[in-house]
């Protein structure tokens, strides 16, 4: 291979979760989740705007199956809908005659396509009447009962069809953001303004904990009952680059105290059995303690790492004392974040979210650090952007996406330059296939690859689905013709 290829078995797509582009949330049988409740508040999301259209895909599913065929991929990592197959969500619950059934032909029409499928169990939508039930990830007991008998109603339904498996989606963000933050769902926070009760600073940790039992009971009944059928599975975290803000001892110690904090938190039980010990420090008796069996059923209980990532900060000791109701703040202790390095230079280019900043180079840097942390394969299960002012775009001007075409390019090639040093880096699976549903944002942070209008449901591909068809298939030296009538223009 030369620097700048990928193997030809790689695999390579779009990554979507069922809350974020289903939509359809009461049809054919299918329970309310606590994405459904909150984001029909009316004022959690940035439009006002709530899941129930996501981009219709429940609908029209055989459509964007036909579209990823023609953007040439052959993979595709999706989520179930826990309340779509359990409505209800528990153990004594039950099951919806319509759930695994429509799973089940999705799988089978992807694979005719010849996309590999890469479901997840966990993606964010927790049923509602979990929540409502006993407060869904606070309650250790119940749930991870709930979610390993979940996870095995799914995996005897699937388990024939999928070689590799996605238990929990970012369990860091969905701990913080949901019971630190309140930005997500279930929307738990110490700030009154937002929730009626929660507890921002011991909360996460509980749901982080009880996440991470939840994933290694998942993958006990896996490799006991359903790993015969030749299957992988893990866990995927969210980890961006933690870059020190100059190369003094304290720059460097917030960065790794920064990285600590927010992925290593999950990375480190599921690889090496424990939290680490820096986290321990920080966190104190905030921390769960796991019991020595627990340990032991965490410890490789991922066969793959999945990364999810987006961007690299500047991180610092912070200046000035974080305000006593910004638990933001507070959730990082003493580091900060910054996009600008000392000389006044900005990280990389402004784009259509404030948080997202193209730094390839700190892509490159994550994915050296973890091959060498845990010695695992490394699936990239989600990778994206958004381009400056997208948002406001009307679609003749959102399909010409050359912001995101450089990302793209960008990122997978310094991607393709460590697979060729030796780093084994199985997938990269770009967010995402549509706009859809972006949690806080609505609909107003566009990732996709492809335009929906809200409205129709009408799908247009961008200029970047055609661009990743030749660049992939050039990397994997299958070079595909020009797209010209290749891609239709609606489908």
């Amino acid at each position: 291979m030369s620097s700048d290829t990928l193997p030809r078995d790689f695999l390579w797509g779009y990554a979507t979760s069922s809350g974020q582009i289903e939509g359809s949330p009461e049809v054919d049988g299918r329970g309310l989740s606590i994405w459904d409740t909150f984001s029909r508040q009316g004022n959690t999301t940035e439009d006002g705007r709530s899941s129930d259209f996501g981009t219709d895909s429940y609908i029209r599913w055989k459509e964007d199956i036909a579209l990823m065929k023609s953007y040439g991929v052959n993979c595709h990592r999706f989520s179930i809908s826990w309340s779509r197959v359990i409505p209800l969500g528990g153990r004594t619950d039950p099951i919806n005659p319509a759930g695994i059934p429509f799973y089940r032909t999705f799988i089978q029409s992807l694979l005719e396509a010849g996309i590999q499928p890469m479901p997840t169990l966990f993606h964010w939508d927790l049923p509602q009447a979990l929540q409502d039930r006993y407060k869904g990830f606070l309650n250790k007991e119940e749930i991870v009962a709930d979610f390993t008998h979940y996870a095995r109603v799914v995996f005897e339904g699937l388990g024939d069809l999928v070689k590799v498996w996605v238990t929990i989606n970012e369990p860091n963000v969905y701990a913080a953001l949901g019971h630190c933050i309140g930005a997500h769902a279930p929307g738990r926070s110490s700030d009154r303004t937002k929730s009626p009760e929660g507890d921002s600073l011991v909360e996460p940790y509980i749901v982080g904990h009880n996440l991470l039992l939840a994933h290694a009971a998942a993958v006990k009944v896996y490799r006991e009952e359903i790993a015969q059928q030749g299957g992988s599975i893990g866990l995927v975290i969210n980890a961006n680059w933690a870059e020190p803000y100059d190369q003094t001892d304290q720059s460097i110690a917030a960065a790794e105290r920064y990285f600590t904090i927010c992925s290593l938190w999950f990375a480190d039980p599921v690889h090496k059995g424990d939290y680490p010990d820096l986290l321990k420090e920080i966190l104190g008796d905030r921390l769960p303690e796991f019991a020595p069996e627990e340990k032991v059923l965490l410890m490789g209980s991922s066969d793959f790492f999945g990364l999810n990532h987006y961007t690299t900060y500047y991180t610092k000791v912070r200046t000035t004392p974080a305000a006593p109701t910004d638990f933001r703040s507070q959730f990082f202790h003493d580091v900060e974040e910054t996009i600008t390095s000392p000389d006044g230079k900005e990280i990389g280019p402004e784009a259509g979210l404030p948080w997202v900043r193209p730094v390839p180079w700190g892509f490159k840097k994550v994915l050296r650090y973890l091959w060498e942390r845990y010695g695992k394969d490394i699936y990239v299960t989600e990778n994206g952007v958004i381009c400056p002012g997208e948002k406001d775009m009307k679609k003749e001007e959102a399909v010409e996406d050359d912001f995101r075409i450089d990302y793209y390019r960008s990122y997978i090639n310094v991607m393709a330059e460590l697979i060729n040093e030796g780093v084994p880096i199985k997938s990269y699976l770009a967010w995402t296939f549509a706009d859809n549903f972006e949690w806080q944002e609505g609909y107003t942070a566009k990732f996709g690859v492809t335009f929906v209008d809200t409205e129709t449901g009408d799908r247009t591909p961008k200029k970047s689905a055609g661009f990743l068809r030749e660049f992939m298939g050039k990397k994997m030296g299958k070079h595909e013709a020009s797209l010209d009538g290749g891609i239709p223009d609606k489908t």
